[in-house]
């Protein structure tokens, strides 16, 4: 039987040095609600109804992790993909709030950004959602493999983040 409860809720968190830090970037990035605020732990989400939320929590021992990965370093455990509608417009304001654009870039249509913690994330427009008028259709799809496997064996562009 799966895992359920009377309500549908789901949640990521996210390590990280300071709670409230992070989650006041994420905040400004996304424009969601910052639900609890601690430098231990918080939690944002589009509303208080929304059924999933973003949250951090403070890690002591925390280590950024390297984009792209090298062996014995810090790997990234997971990202977030987050679809827009323009990707420079985006990159732009992802910087203006605070995230870094990485210096290796796997693909054409995807940006890897570094959140304050170093966390990588990817904006990208999904191509195959636009329709033969260049408006964006509905229904989400992910980035398939925006994680950059293509060529991120090597060290070239390597940042420590």
């Amino acid at each position: 039987m799966p895992l359920r409860t009377s309500t549908h809720w789901f949640g990521v968190v996210l390590d990280c040095p300071d709670a409230s830090e992070l989650a006041h970037f994420y905040e400004r990035l996304l424009g969601w609600t910052i639900f609890k605020d601690t430098p231990q732990w918080a939690t944002l989400a589009p509303s208080a109804d929304a059924g999933y939320n973003l949250a951090f929590q403070q890690e002591p021992h925390y280590v950024r992790p390297v984009w792209p990965s090298r062996p014995g370093e810090p790997l990234m455990m997971s990202h977030l993909d987050l679809e827009v509608d323009d990707l420079e417009h985006a990159t732009a304001y992802a910087v203006e709030v605070g995230a870094q654009l990485a210096s290796f870039q796997p693909q054409e249509d995807v940006r890897v950004m570094l959140d304050p913690a170093g966390h990588p994330f990817c904006l990208y427009v999904d191509v195959e959602d636009v329709d033969e008028s260049g408006e964006k259709s509905e229904g989400p799809q992910g980035s398939e493999g925006s994680e950059g496997s293509e060529g991120s064996e090597g060290t070239e562009g390597t940042e420590s983040t």
